[in-house]
């Protein structure tokens, strides 16, 4: 049993990680994360002792970890990317689309993760772009952002792409910018269609290519995977529109809910019990009801693990005018055109200035007295492996 009467993924890694590796085979990858996440807040990272400078009141802060799969290190990744994003929102609705595969493809994803995922990703971007741009459905160049997640409730292999899309576009015909109907971009059943014949006329042709491991997948054979195929062909994907938003503030507030999620997040996990580890998670078949479910502790950490992504992975992903070298030459001949001026937001710098606009809580401030400010007095140097700090600036 966790001497941590609420258990984390942090704590349920420090004590069962080891009894995890020797027992199944762990790559060097996937234990530099693990180790990662056992270190996060720990003497092991080192940090600082700070003291107030009115009424010396001293408190130990150990230093966090940094890595992108632990669950207590997203919260300032996700406020610093909002805040980096507060000046790139388009005058337009936005639109979520999420774009699935189905579960049959899970041994071929499983086996070539960082392929499959990279292709996801293309055939997302090809699919949005070309029906957009025909000008029998919306006719004009759209910018979107994409997001990649992994897991469904239940921790199981689930790969899918988030699309934050703004409801608009330019058309170079016409030399103009262009607003989408209301609470409507394109037909969401062409969408559907499109993304399955790119996607599976694709992944063919890896095959024939021989650019997949199939190995033990139950695909090997050419006559297995193209019953795959004719199965896939045939079979009603999931694709579908989320949500949509009205205005810029709304879209900020949402984008942080998807950019820096990860597999589950700690106040999901209930309690350690008798070998298992017992999970919140929503039941979208039972009309979305909070539902408890269980794995045992190896499995728990091997279904978290199947969710670490390839080294130095790229999972929000920017396309069309919203691409890196496009964006801020197409947000201002946007506003432009539409006789708008852009009010430029004042991005915060420093983390201490993040959080407390975000929580009202100002982190310099003594919590004993009220009245002084902390003072670092000493650093604490750590003696473990340490992701490289986030830019703040």
């Amino acid at each position: 049993m966790l001497n941590n009467p609420k258990p984390t993924v942090n704590s349920i890694f420090r004590e069962y990680s080891n009894e995890y590796i020797k027992k199944y085979h762990t790559t060097n990858y996937e234990k530099k994360n693990i180790r990662a996440i056992i270190s996060c807040r720990t003497e092991k990272l080192g940090g600082r002792i700070e003291r107030c400078d009115h009424c010396g009141h001293t408190i130990t802060l150990y230093n966090s970890c940094r890595n992108r799969h632990c669950p207590l290190c997203q919260f300032m990744k996700k406020e610093k990317w909002i805040q980096d994003k507060k000046n790139e929102v388009l005058p337009y609705q936005y639109f979520h689309v999420v774009f699935t595969i189905p579960d049959e493809l899970n041994p071929i994803v499983y086996r070539n993760k960082e392929k499959i995922y990279k292709y996801l990703f293309l055939k997302v971007k090809e699919t949005l772009l070309e029906v957009t741009e025909n000008e029998k459905y919306f006719g004009a160049k759209i910018g979107f952002f994409s997001i990649l997640h992994t897991w469904g409730q239940k921790l199981n292999l689930h790969p899918h792409i988030h699309c934050v899309i703004p409801g608009g576009g330019y058309r170079n015909k016409k030399n103009k910018w262009v607003n989408a109907s209301k609470n409507y971009l394109v037909p969401i059943d062409v969408l559907r269609a499109k993304f399955k014949y790119l996607f599976l006329t694709g992944l063919r042709d890896l095959y024939k290519n021989n650019e997949l491991y199939l190995k033990k997948s139950g695909y090997e054979s050419p006559q297995k995977f193209q019953r795959l195929m004719d199965k896939l062909f045939k079979k009603k994907w999931i694709i579908y529109i989320k949500e949509s938003f009205k205005n810029s503030d709304s879209v900020i507030k949402y984008l942080g809910r998807y950019t820096h999620r990860i597999a589950i997040s700690n106040y999901r996990i209930k309690r350690v019990e008798k070998g298992r580890v017992y999970f919140e998670y929503r039941d979208y078949k039972d009309n979305n009801k909070k539902k408890i479910h269980d794995l045992t502790i190896l499995s728990f950490i091997r279904h978290f693990l199947l969710h670490i992504l390839p080294y130095r992975f790229v999972r929000i992903r920017y396309y069309g005018l919203l691409s890196h070298g496009n964006k801020k030459k197409s947000i201002e001949e946007c506003y432009e055109y539409y006789n708008k001026k852009k009010q430029k937001i004042i991005l915060l710098k420093s983390w201490q200035d993040i959080y407390l606009s975000i929580t009202g809580i100002d982190v310099t401030k003594c919590v004993k007295c009220g009245i002084g400010r902390m003072i670092i007095k000493e650093v604490i140097k750590g003696y473990s492996y340490r992701s490289p700090p986030i830019k703040m600036g």
